[in-house]
């Protein structure tokens, strides 16, 4: 925060131009943390506060020569569009005649009368209202606290602080107004300057003790709080919507009580909702004889059942809690939908109704609800009993009609309290010209008469409505700071000394306490009137709460979670705040330091004030740590203010991530009357890896039902049947399709696991009979998984005998037999051992109580162990118990975290370790990295397959055991700057354990890398690089890849013998996130390692081969190999010798690896400069004799044949030195890459421990092939390399294109090597040889001289010929069999058809025959009367057995 600074006096008014005071009005934030603004209220900062200016010398105490005043150093307040401020004044100023004091009445105000001239603004209406109302909640009759609240209470000046303090009038100017703000009280300093418009009014609340300062001092600090408030988007289209957004959802009690805001619509559809509401958190009126009835009946409860059906928003309990319900109208402001106009319409006829104006839009209270009449109906007087005897009765009234008797209609009435009730609007006054340009929308307007206007509300008023807007204009005029008239009592204090003692306490004249009118509104006309519906919360009243903050100067973003585990339905009072504005903090035009008052007033008036900002949003949705999907929100909150909502959540334990932004800062804000917990995931997290409440309270009524069955299994008094039929009732299912067999077999099945866990072995057979017993299951042991021991399934082998043989019908029905007499044997005894006094039943009952003694050591552990093997013998699908629902929020997790090394722009490997899997398991990884760029992978190491991604995480996914396991890998990406001692954390969470674990603790977190990095050279196989890897021990490499540019479409391989053993693409980089190496055996390599130093020795073997002519080498060559056949073929003749004596060798596998780059779709592009040096490295790479020497061998050739051999000679000793290590490589790796260059860099990591076990070495061997053909042409002849030279130099000539400026240069014979180029050959031209090698040569077009019928040309020879006719013969026959396949089912299909038909055929057949016979049964039945004759009758019978003939010879 700035400091304050201090300004003299220099006038008695200051002029500002209305643009100007919009702009000094915004506060000025230039701390980094908004916090330090407006600082948390704590009474110890007043006490420190000075109120005073420090004079600079303590020596001089002389008073100066002017007054000084506090300027507020955030600047002057800004005033909505309907107030405009001409100047500024000081109290001492406009209080010439009076002794200005902040409290001079505390018992009582007056708000309406002296600000008649600030209700055109709806900003002071809501002021006032809101005031009001809070003065009226706290000083009702039936309040408990009379003195609860003052509003002057907010302010601080010259006093201490406490309960009942007054603040006194401070000559410096300097106040304090604590203001609840953000989830707490702030302190808020304030000046005493004050605005005036043109006529000088005062354009801040005022009340009728003109020298009272206190509502001027509290409508300033609480305008400085909406000024936070950004304009909403609806209104930003036009200037003259500003006039009318003064409000929007903001409202002061919130922050003149720390009370929570629930705001919700008022919809006529459900007005029933809203009175059942009403009814149940506001006063019921009654009359005094029913409030007395009321009070003898406190105890009972009123009509619960109902209010609990019909309760709209939550259910209310009166006595709970106290609420404080508002009603605000319809916004006076304009809109696109004319829908709302008519609305508006609606309700301001309404409001007349209730002496109310919609032009006076505000906040009114709603008091109490009323379904009896104001007054009592009139009770005739008893008769006298003479008037009883023989009394006559009334002669009923016949008529032809129907008598309806009327129903009285109810009388539902709600009671609310304005300030503004009966309060007369005066008409508006005509827009000056230079407003109406200003704020008007130029269109055509229509062509209307002069007519004058009437005042809303003034209609049946008559003349009567200008006397008194004359009257309100001469009141209006006695405001004026010049022809103020002072009473005799303000000048004799004026008289008096200033002092700063406390007003006097004795009132001489009273004054009308202020007491809000109140009015009653009918049902039917109360969602006409008011659109919103805004209840207030006390959180004092709740006893459980949860906060959390976050102020910044940028982006405010945060995710929380809510944990709630309750037995009972559950309510949240969820309350979020949103600071979206703050001085010259504007997030959406970017930058956040301050700027000048110039820049400021361009940026407002090019934006006109009005920039679009979105809103803070909160958004709570179920969450689950077991999934990636998305669930939808159950809350969403939009606010520029601050707004709350109530959560209904149902029994069980739920947990809801709320994720929540705003461009400032943001407050969330907890209350319920259930425990929950809200923070951060780890601490949620923590809570949700134990049993819910509903599940353990299920487990242990089972169990402890279970319990007492096991204690009283020995019962001789006969309770054990009432015993297990409340074991019955405790697993018996509700509200599931299971019935109660199916759930009592699953809980059989489940005690049998649970105990045999307890024992923590295998049962014996008398302890399993044991628990048959207990169960009265004789089937248990038959579903029953329990490992079979290898001895007992070899005993239950089959007989060799019987292996691949179909019982017979005999040996079936033995067997059945068998095993019907076993069971039947089985429940018999079973039974026998249930009965009370048996001696099987005082054995089992011994066996269990010696077993039940383990489970009662960990009686909880247990019980969830068994209700979850219900849960798990079950179908998953199929819900037994409701707490199975909360499983799903049941996790366990574990952590394992590695430090980050502080590297910056670097490829890190973080993380590669093998898991092992028990068992299947639902697992989810989740990464948490400080580095923006960190990605996980997972293998499968048994098929060497990445498991699939989301995007880039990790979905959750069933994984199954195997014999390897998984290898989890992760990567990490480090910016130009990364954090310091971060750690880096990889989480997985299940929903069971056990989780998997490592091969080895603790995880390595050290890994070494080999880094290569060279450039990029193009070639027509789109290859990058190459390299072979070499390993002595067995390891697991990761190979990482990466160019310059990030658009590259790369593929990385792993090859074994030209076969991909492994692979990845990418773009712009690439992983093979495992690898796995195995090594040679150690002659091979040592072997290997002999022939590659053997060219290096001087006067070796290959040494002299290189001078023996090229027919000498043919010969060698065929020699060598003749011997090498001979050699194979005697080898090979005995090994067939001893093929009979001794097994045959086993040949060891040859690993030679190659890693291998490759470009994908020609995606990498370079540039002309880039392609030049790509083809300078190509040559230099593939050069044996350099320009030095072929210049030397050129100028030699002229001499004789010695001298030339000599030469030679020279010249391969020198290519034998420089054959060690190529200059062109060394400077590369010494001086490092041109990074403006196409490159590229490898990275190889293994496990530190292993670092030396691996060598990678970059793959040379084309080009050292190629270095070889170069080496024999020229010992084959002398002086080729030079001429090649020379010829390859004159033919790069002519496509050298000198540029503009280049002279060439005159001396061909007497050149100096210069750095950089090389010796120009005498008959070459004089051109630069590097300029030459960059030439990039146009390829040669060889179509002109190929007749080709395809894209690539193939020489057609017999073997060619071969292959396409064996091709047309293997096309012939597949199609013939293809053929024959298909003609066959053609076949299969006709002869199903045929069948089919047969089939239908006979079916009618029966159909028919069965139809005559039921015809014939009902002929039989008949009269004889009406039975047809005999001959009828035959002809049937005839005509039925020749069909059955028919059917029998068909069949036959």
């Amino acid at each position: 925060m700035s400091k304050a600074q201090f300004k003299k006096k220099e006038s008695t008014s200051s002029k500002i131009s209305d643009v100007q005071a919009e702009v000094c009005s915004v506060p000025i934030a230039s701390a980094e943390s908004l916090d330090d603004v407006w600082p948390e209220w704590t009474d110890g900062d007043v006490y420190r506060e000075k109120w005073d200016k420090v004079p600079d010398d303590p020596k001089n105490v002389k008073a100066p020569s002017s007054t000084v005043y506090f300027e507020d150093p955030e600047g002057k307040i800004c005033l909505p569009a309907s107030l405009k401020v001409h100047y500024w004044k000081r109290p001492t100023e406009f209080l010439v005649n009076m002794v200005p004091t902040v409290v001079e009445n505390t018992l009582n105000f007056d708000l309406v009368s002296s600000n008649q001239h600030l209700l055109c603004s709806e900003l002071m209406r809501w002021i006032i209202s809101e005031i009001y109302i809070v003065w009226k909640v706290f000083h009702h009759p039936e309040a408990s606290d009379q003195h609860g609240w003052k509003p002057w209470e907010h302010i601080y000046s010259l006093c201490k602080p406490g309960k009942g303090h007054v603040p006194l009038f401070n000559s410096y100017g300097k106040y304090l107004v604590r203001l609840f703000w953000m989830g707490c009280w702030r302190k808020i300093t304030v000046d005493d300057s004050m605005p005036f418009d043109r006529d000088h009014n005062l354009l801040l609340p005022a009340s009728s003790c003109r020298s009272e300062l206190w509502p001027m001092l509290l409508a300033k600090a609480l305008v400085k709080v909406i000024n936070t408030r950004p304009l909403s988007e609806n209104v930003n289209r036009n200037k003259m919507a500003q006039l009318s957004d003064e409000i929007g959802e903001f409202n002061f009690i919130h922050h003149l009580t720390g009370w929570i805001p629930e705001i919700s619509p008022i919809n006529y559809m459900c007005r029933r909702k809203t009175w059942d509401f009403l009814q149940g958190s506001i006063p019921e009126f009654l009359h005094k004889c029913a409030k007395m009835q009321q009070q003898k009946n406190y105890h009972q409860s009123r009509r619960s059942s109902a209010l609990g059906e019909h309760r709209s928003h939550r259910d209310v309990d009166k006595n709970s809690g106290k609420l404080v319900v508002c009603a605000s109208f319809y916004p006076n402001q304009l809109h696109d939908d004319p829908y709302v106009y008519t609305k508006m319409a609606d309700s301001s006829e309404a409001l007349r109704c209730y002496n109310l104006c919609l032009r006076h839009s505000h906040v009114v209270l709603l008091t109490q609800t009323r379904t009896c009449p104001l007054e009592l109906p009139y009770e005739a007087p008893p008769e006298p009993r003479w008037k009883l005897i023989r009394k006559k009765s009334k002669k009923p009234v016949i008529s032809d009609e129907p008598r309806i008797i009327p129903l009285p209609e109810p009388e539902e009435f709600i009671g609310i309290a304005s300030p503004f009730i009966d309060q007369r609007v005066r008409s508006p006054p005509r827009p000056t010209k230079e407003w109406v340009d200003k704020w008007s929308v130029p269109r055509k307007q229509p062509y209307t008469p002069p007519l004058d206007p009437i005042a809303e509300g003034a209609e049946n008023e008559g003349c009567e409505a200008l006397d008194t807007d004359a009257a309100e204009s001469d009141l209006n005029c006695e405001t004026v700071v010049e022809d103020v008239e002072v009473p005799a009592e303000d000048k004799k204090k004026d008289d008096d000394a200033v002092s700063i003692d406390p007003p006097r306490s004795v009132i001489k004249e009273p004054i009308v306490k202020p007491i809000l009118p109140e009015a009653w509104v009918e049902l039917e006309d109360f969602p006409k009137c008011f659109c919103r519906l805004l209840v207030f919360h006390n959180p004092e009243t709740y006893p459980h709460q949860a906060q959390k903050s976050l102020l910044k100067c940028s982006y405010a973003r945060g995710t929380y979670y809510l944990c709630v585990d309750s037995l009972q339905p559950s309510q949240i009072l969820i309350s979020f705040s949103g600071l979206l504005r703050w001085g010259e903090i504007d997030s959406i035009q970017g930058g956040h330091t301050r700027k000048s008052s110039t820049v400021v007033i361009q940026l407002m008036q090019a934006n006109d004030m009005s920039a679009v900002r979105c809103p803070a949003l909160l958004q709570a949705a179920p969450f689950h740590w077991k999934s990636r999907q998305c669930q939808p929100p159950i809350v969403t909150i939009e606010t520029y203010c601050s707004k709350a909502t109530v959560l209904n959540l149902p029994t069980g334990r739920h947990v809801l991530s709320f994720h929540t932004y705003a461009e400032l800062g943001y407050h969330v804000h907890l209350c319920s009357k259930t425990h929950f917990s809200f923070g951060e995931e780890d601490a949620i997290l923590l809570l949700c890896t134990k049993e819910s409440l509903r599940f353990s309270e299920k487990a242990k009524a089972i169990m402890r039902a279970l319990s007492k069955l096991v204690a009283s299994f020995h019962d001789r008094h006969g309770q054990k049947p009432h015993i297990r039929l409340n074991l019955e009732e405790a697993c018996s299912p509700k509200q599931t399709p299971l019935e109660n067999w199916q759930v009592q077999k699953v809980f059989n099945l489940a005690v049998y696991h649970m105990l045999r866990d307890a024992l923590g072995r295998e049962m014996t057979p008398q302890e399993r009979f044991a628990v048959l017993a207990l169960t009265a299951d004789p089937s248990l042991l038959a579903r029953a998984r329990r490992p079979r021991p290898p001895a007992f399934l070899q005993e239950s082998k089959a007989p060799e005998t019987w292996v691949d043989r179909q019982p017979t019908a005999q040996e079936v029905k033995a067997a059945t037999l068998l095993q019907a007499a076993f069971k039947g044997l089985l429940v018999r005894v079973v039974r026998k051992s249930s009965k009370a006094g048996t001696k099987e039943s005082i054995r089992t009952s011994a066996l269990l109580s010696e077993m039940w003694s383990k489970v009662e050591c960990d009686f909880d552990k247990h019980a969830a162990s068994l209700l979850r093997y219900m849960f798990e013998l079950s179908d998953r699908e199929t819900i037994i118990y409701p707490c199975q629902l909360d499983e799903w929020t049941k996790v366990v997790f574990t952590d394992y975290s590695v430090n980050l090394p502080e590297k910056a722009n670097s490829w890190i490997l973080v993380f590669r370790e093998v898991f092992f899997f028990t068992k299947e398991t639902l697992l989810l990884p989740k990464v948490y990295s400080p580095v923006p760029y960190s990605r996980l992978h997972v293998i499968n190491n048994d098929t060497g397959e990445e498991l699939n991604k989301l995007i880039t995480r990790v979905p959750p996914l069933l994984y199954q055991p195997n014999e390897l396991g998984y290898t989890f890998f992760a990567e990490v990406l480090t910016p130009e700057s990364p954090p310091a001692n971060a750690k880096w954390t990889l989480r997985l969470t299940a929903t069971r354990e056990p989780l998997p674990k490592l091969s080895h603790a603790p995880p390595l977190n050290t890994f070494a890398v080999q880094e290569f990095q060279d450039y990029y050279i193009p070639n027509t196989n789109n290859i990058i690089c190459g390299y072979t890897v070499k390993v002595t021990v067995p390891l697991l490499g990761t190979v990482h890849f990466q160019t310059s540019s990030r658009h590259v479409k790369i593929r990385l391989s792993i090859l074994e013998h030209e076969t991909v053993v492994a692979s990845a693409t990418g773009q712009g980089q690439v992983v093979i996130p495992v690898a796995n190496f195995l090594p040679n055996e150690e002659k091979e390599e040592e072997e290997e390692e002999e022939k590659e130093e053997e060219p290096l020795a001087p006067g070796g073997a290959l040494e002299e081969n290189r001078h023996t002519p090229p027919a000498q080498e043919d010969e060698i060559k065929a020699l060598d190999d003749s011997q090498e056949e001979d050699e194979e073929g005697s080898t090979s003749g005995k090994s067939d010798c001893e093929d009979d004596h001794s097994p045959p060798p086993t040949k060891t596998p040859d690993h030679r690896y190659l890693v291998r780059a490759e470009v994908l779709y020609h995606s990498w592009d370079l540039d002309e400069s880039q392609l030049a040096f790509a083809h300078l490295l190509s040559f230099k790479a593939t050069q044996v004799f350099f320009p030095e020497e072929l210049t030397e061998a050129i100028s030699d050739m002229s001499g004789s044949d010695e001298q030339s051999t000599d030469t030679a000679k020279v010249s391969r000793k020198g290519d034998d030195d420089k054959g060690t290590g190529s200059s062109s490589s060394v400077s590369r790796e010494e001086m490092g890459l041109d990074l403006t260059k196409a490159n590229y860099t490898l990275r190889v990591a293994v496990d530190k421990s292993q670092a030396e076990s691996i060598v990678v070495k970059k793959d040379v061997e084309r080009i050292e092939q190629i270095k070889a053909i170069k080496r024999a042409w020229e010992a084959a002849e002398p002086g080729r390399a030079a001429k090649a030279w020379q010829l390859r130099l004159n033919w790069l000539s002519q496509f050298y294109l000198p540029k503009d400026g280049d002279v060439p240069e005159e001396e061909p014979d007497t050149i100096e090597a210069e750095e950089g180029c090389s010796p120009i050959p005498p008959n070459a031209p004089n051109i630069p040889i590097e300029q030459l090698l960059s030439i990039v040569v146009p390829p040669l077009d060889y179509q002109p001289f190929i007749r080709r019928r395809t894209d690539t040309p193939i020489l057609l020879d017999p073997e060619m010929e071969e292959c396409q006719r064996q091709e047309r013969l293997e096309r012939i026959q597949a199609y013939q069999v293809e053929r024959d396949l298909l003609v066959e089912e053609r076949q299969q299909r006709a002869t199903l058809r045929r069948e089919r038909m047969q089939g239908l055929l006979r079916q009618y057949e029966d159909q028919q025959t069965a139809m005559v016979q039921e015809q014939q049964k009902f002929h039989d039945t008949r009269t004889p009367q009406n039975q047809k004759p005999n001959e009828t009758r035959k002809w049937l019978n005839d005509r039925i057995k020749r069909r059955e003939d028919k059917h029998t010879a068909d069949e036959a």
